[in-house]
């Protein structure tokens, strides 16, 4: 069996919504030359065995078709990815003077500015509506054995979206993944307001076992459905939350009509070639 070398392509690893190594969400960035298949751009994704491989290619100057995929399936929206994209494009100078991206992706334009040390990504909001969670949600939710005492539930075009009472179960859950797995969603955002001494205006965190997932780090996309959430129950437009993973990030947002502005800062951990 051959396998056919095509020129090597530059890769990239970088860590999203961090502003130090080794924290926020990792994503693996691969430059293209030309069109490649999906099954292709899936195994080196598998390969690369991240949340999130995302694939740029260029269409014309400062814009960029970007896809992005899990170790097991191609998705519609991914904010880290494309946060990681952006960064790498500038990093490398194959984009200058940090002017703004435009990224044609499966979920539409999505323009990307520099801000100082920070990366804004503009999304589309994805709101959440109130929903009956499906018992194996319930079941996988369940902290030592116990129902966690929840305030909402909701669901948004992508997951479901569960806010509980108290901040220290969100941090403290510990999930059943082969039973979050059995549910028809991309993911799980959990939820709940900061405590009193916080200077975040909430915590959360985001599980995608279906998807090959079980726990993502820091989800950009899931704070399009978290800021309208909190928007609304805050009554502000600008937030700053903490998706309390084992890595941990820090996410701005500033809601603009049915759009939400989400800043993050990004590292790169190491860049090279992929060779076929």
């Amino acid at each position: 069996m051959f396998v056919t070398q095509l020129m090597p392509l530059s890769i990239f690893q970088i860590d999203a919504f961090a502003d130090r190594p080794f924290t926020g969400n990792p994503a693996a960035v691969v430059f293209l030359t030309d069109s490649r298949e999906t099954h292709w751009m899936q195994s080196v994704a598998t390969e690369m065995n991240l949340s999130e491989t995302a694939f740029v290619r260029k269409l014309k100057p400062n814009r960029f078709e970007l896809r992005w995929f899990t170790p097991l399936t191609e998705v519609d929206l991914c904010g880290h990815a494309t946060l990681a994209a952006a960064h790498a494009l500038w990093e490398s100078s194959t984009v200058t003077n940090r002017s703004e991206i435009c990224f044609e992706s499966r979920s539409g334009e999505l323009n990307v500015k520099s801000m100082g040390t920070s990366i804004e990504l503009n999304f589309p909001m994805t709101p959440a509506d109130a929903a009956v969670a499906p018992e194996e949600l319930l079941e996988g939710l369940k902290v030592g054995g116990h129902a966690v005492n929840k305030t909402y539930v909701g669901q948004s075009k992508f997951d479901y979206l569960i806010e509980f009472s108290e901040s220290q179960h969100v941090r403290k859950l510990q999930p059943d993944f082969r039973k979050l797995k059995q549910v028809d969603t991309r993911g799980i955002i959990v939820t709940a307001q900061k405590t009193s001494d916080s200077e975040f205006d909430f915590v959360s965190r985001f599980f995608a076992p279906a998807a090959g997932i079980d726990e993502d780090p820091v989800t950009g996309s899931a704070h399009s459905c978290l800021a309208d959430y909190w928007s609304r129950r805050l009554g502000k437009n600008e937030l700053i939350a903490y998706q309390a993973s084992s890595r941990g990030g820090t996410v701005e947002m500033e809601v603009v009509g049915d759009r939400v502005l989400l800043r993050g800062q990004a590292v790169t951990i190491f860049r090279g070639t992929l060779e076929v």
